[in-house]
């Protein structure tokens, strides 16, 4: 009985983490938008952090309730993910194209902090404030860079005339999602959204990490594993389900930029920001994730500098491949005698 109630505890908690979000997002963004910050500095900020948010609250939250495994395979199981069952989704619906941005920036630097997080974690199998602090420190220079970059070309934009792209917003369907819509055009509202969001972020991570704690007890399951999996599918939900939804429509011109922007929050923000709070242990077990979720990233590069810069509907059936024979290798070293 137990376990039946720790499990529902656990979809609570998914559910609390991904509505909470999405509503802290839509505060702070609406909020952002009375003071006249730019667009652009609240979609490399804002809206960042509301995506990755799941996986920082429940990292923090185990870190301090010293489950340190479900805070490392959390950010590495998600990274994995990210790329192998969500872009192998979306690749499934049609092709995806990938930016020259990405290409040129987002994709090396993905690469590189995979590897750096795997040797700062290799080396002494921790990820002490000194690791946290050079990551967290890395992740400040890529959005600056990032915002610098994005604004040079807005105003050369500008002064040769384009037009500058914005994304199209969809009309609110129903009368609850037209008076949402009405609602988020008051201050009030989006204060008691940002507060409200941000406390289900919150909780739902005491939730996930609790719930996840106890089952992986009750199974006999390494936390690692569970973290790897469940919690971390779990909160690349956001992810999943806006991308999947993207392709179906036939819009995936940001797809990939997305999963390797979370992808690097994840490692800089998460760990990194965690590792300041206070330091992880990494065992030795993640060693091979770490090395498998560069893998994932390698394999994505690969696809994504191919013919065309898309990765096509044969590129996701790859993907998804190397995403079963992971969840096959873990399935295996979980119920290993």
């Amino acid at each position: 009985m137990q376990i039946f109630w720790n499990i529902l505890l656990l979809v609570v908690g998914f559910v609390m983490l991904v509505k909470g979000a999405d509503w802290f997002v839509d505060g702070a963004a609406g909020i952002a938008g009375k003071l006249k910050v730019p667009e652009l500095v609240v979609g490399l900020t804002v809206v960042a952090f509301g995506t990755s948010a799941p996986e920082l609250s429940v990292s923090i939250a185990s870190a301090f309730q010293g489950v340190s495994s479900l805070t490392v395979g959390n950010v590495i199981g998600s990274n994995i993910a990210n790329v192998l069952l969500i872009l192998g989704l979306t690749a499934l619906f049609c092709d995806i194209p990938v930016e020259k941005n990405s290409l040129k920036v987002d994709l090396p630097f993905l690469l590189f902090t995979t590897l750096l997080f795997t040797v700062l974690g290799g080396v002494g199998y921790s990820l002490g404030r000194i690791d946290g602090i050079v990551l967290f420190a890395l992740l400040i220079g890529y959005v600056v860079f990032l915002i610098v970059q994005a604004l040079k070309e807005r105003k050369r934009a500008l002064s040769l005339g384009e037009a500058i792209d914005k994304e199209e917003e969809e009309e609110p369907k129903g009368k609850i999602g037209r008076w949402y819509a009405a609602m988020c055009d008051k201050v009030w509202f989006l204060i008691l959204l940002l507060a409200v969001g941000l406390a289900l972020v919150v909780k739902g991570s005491d939730f996930v990490v609790d719930s996840a704690s106890f089952l992986a007890k009750a199974l006999g399951v390494e936390e690692r594993i569970i973290g790897l999996t469940i919690v971390a599918i779990g909160t690349s939900l956001p992810e999943l389900v806006t991308s999947v939804a993207a392709a179906r429509k036939g819009k995936t011109a940001l797809a990939v930029g997305n999963i390797i922007g979370s992808n690097i929050f994840n490692l800089l923000c998460v760990a990194g920001f965690t590792a300041i709070l206070i330091p992880i242990d990494f065992s030795r077990s993640f060693i091979v994730d770490s090395v498998i979720a560069f893998c994932a990233a390698a394999l994505l590069a690969g696809l994504s500098y191919g013919k065309g810069n898309k990765i096509r509907r044969w590129g996701g059936v790859l993907l998804l491949c190397g995403f079963i024979a992971y969840y096959a290798y873990l399935f295996v070293s979980a119920f290993a005698l």
